[in-house]
């Protein structure tokens, strides 16, 4: 039998332009004295990248020392990518170079990135974006040794892309009910009795469980020149007749009804979210309809840059949705590359540095880019070792943070050099072994959030393993 709670149940209510009210049941938990510092504004974007995104093809060894070790161990990826051609985007004198201001942390190693991916580049050297090498899912700092011995604690099933996906999202396997994003938000709608829970976690696509909280579950918008979803308010559903009009009106009176006189406590919560969903569609709606147009232009052409065009639009309405804090989740599929990695993974970066810079250009019209953070995740990285044009799923990953608060042109963390033999590997396969927690990750972007250090750890359930809760990226935390 499924385990479904009524929160659960309401939550699927929730579609695009619709709220996913929890009606009576939003009451629960905020008694809870927590103190996040919720003063200006603050918005977190997490761009979920999924399938597992190849680190190693993403933030690739430029010095010719660690590029040829890569070559060596990707020779059939390499191949594909024809890197002899002097117009490869893979032949070394075509990569990107960073020029990271701590390089004396690396020995003498250098990194680069794909030419796909130049608005990035542009970005870290100007200061607005850092690279945070080596994240992933762990209980507690782990070596080779230890896996080796089997002594070990790991998380449940690795490399199993659902479960690493709600791993990185709850610290937990495929099931999980509560997501750090709402979580993180639930802190502060208990500090911030005015913050409106309805605005406070917003996706732009699925409905996954990084911003299921106690207190808060996800609004999902779609972007602003989207048809609207809303049977009562598109015309084209049901005509354009004086009687059309009424039996919407009809519809719209059901919707808002909030008391069915019925005694079953699945039907008056269900009843109570439907007419919260209307009003709230409608005051999302109308704030977005009166607002002044972007001059900066998003692409149409790729879903992430839709996806990262309704989070600006969104943010740019913000004081009329009466919200300091938010909360944003996009996703983007396409990474599960273990064939045709060559010929995928250029427009998927093309698509992702496009979607970011011009968020970027979006917030520095608005004057909220010092306001706003933007990270990457993905279920795992993948093996260092290919499997011709393509790899499997790994574990630890290099991802990306950006925003006016980065303290950018730095690679925090770990980026390992590609030997197998240097114990940051696993034996099968070459699956890179994390140096830094995905909780770590989350921590750091919390403190920056204004979440108190009780709050971090109340949120992150594995934060207390490591010695190190804020790995320093972001300017205005204790680091």
């Amino acid at each position: 039998m499924a385990n479904i709670s009524r929160r659960h149940l309401l939550a699927g209510l929730g579609t695009a332009g619709f709220a996913s009210s929890m009606g009576g049941l939003t009451s629960l938990g905020l008694n809870r004295a927590w103190a996040a510092d919720t003063s200006g504004y603050k918005a977190i974007i997490c761009i979920f990248l999924k399938g597992g995104m190849d680190g190693a093809d993403t933030i690739i060894p430029y010095d010719q020392t660690s590029y040829n070790q890569l070559q060596g161990l990707r020779s059939g990826l390499f191949g594909s990518y024809n890197a002899g051609s002097s117009a490869s985007s893979r032949n070394r004198a075509n990569l990107l170079q960073l020029n990271p201001d701590n390089a004396a942390s690396f020995g003498g190693r250098q990194f680069g990135m794909p030419p796909e991916l130049a608005p990035l580049h542009t970005m870290f050297e100007a200061g607005d974006l850092a690279v945070v090498g080596n994240v992933g899912p762990l209980i507690e700092p782990t070596t080779r040794a230890q896996l080796d011995a089997d002594t070990a604690i790991l998380p449940k099933r690795l490399f199993s892309h659902n479960d690493q996906q709600s791993t990185w999202m709850s610290f937990d396997p495929e099931g999980s009910r509560l997501g750090w994003g709402g979580q993180f938000m639930d802190r502060v709608v208990a500090s911030a009795p005015n913050q409106n829970r309805t605005f406070s976690a917003v996706a732009t696509s699925a409905n996954d469980v990084f911003l299921a909280g106690n207190d808060v579950s996800q609004f999902t918008v779609t972007r602003g020149d989207a048809p609207s979803p809303e049977l009562y308010d598109n015309r084209n559903l049901l005509g354009f007749s004086d009687g059309d009009d009424a039996a919407r009106d009809k519809i719209r009176a059901f919707l808002e009804k909030r008391d069915f006189g019925s005694r079953n406590i699945f039907e008056q919560d269900s009843a109570i979210a439907l007419a919260a969903a209307v009003e709230n569609s409608e005051q999302y709606s109308q704030a977005r309809a009166n607002a002044t147009p972007f001059s900066t232009s998003f692409s149409s052409d790729s879903s992430v840059s839709r996806q990262m065009a309704a989070v600006a639009e969104t943010i740019k309405i913000r004081q009329f949705l009466n919200v300091s804090r938010q909360m944003y989740y996009v996703t983007m599929g396409g990474y599960d590359t273990h064939s045709s990695q060559s010929t995928q993974m250029g427009n998927l970066h093309t698509s992702l540095a496009n979607a970011i810079s011009t968020f970027r250009d979006a917030m520095i019209e608005i004057g909220e880019w010092n306001n706003v953070l933007v990270f990457t995740a993905s279920d795992f990285g993948r093996t260092l070792i290919d499997n011709g044009n393509g790899t499997d799923h790994g574990w630890g990953g290099h991802h990306i943070v950006a925003g006016g608060s980065v303290r950018g042109k730095n690679i925090y963390g770990d980026i390992p050099t590609p030997e197998l033999n240097n114990g940051l590997y696993t034996k099968s396969r070459g699956r890179l072994i994390p140096t830094t927690s995905v909780e770590q990750y989350a921590a750091t972007m919390g403190s920056w959030f204004g979440l108190n250090s009780s709050e971090l750890n109340s949120a992150l359930p594995n934060l207390s393993n490591f010695n190190t809760a804020d790995l320093g990226f972001m300017n205005g935390t204790g680091a």
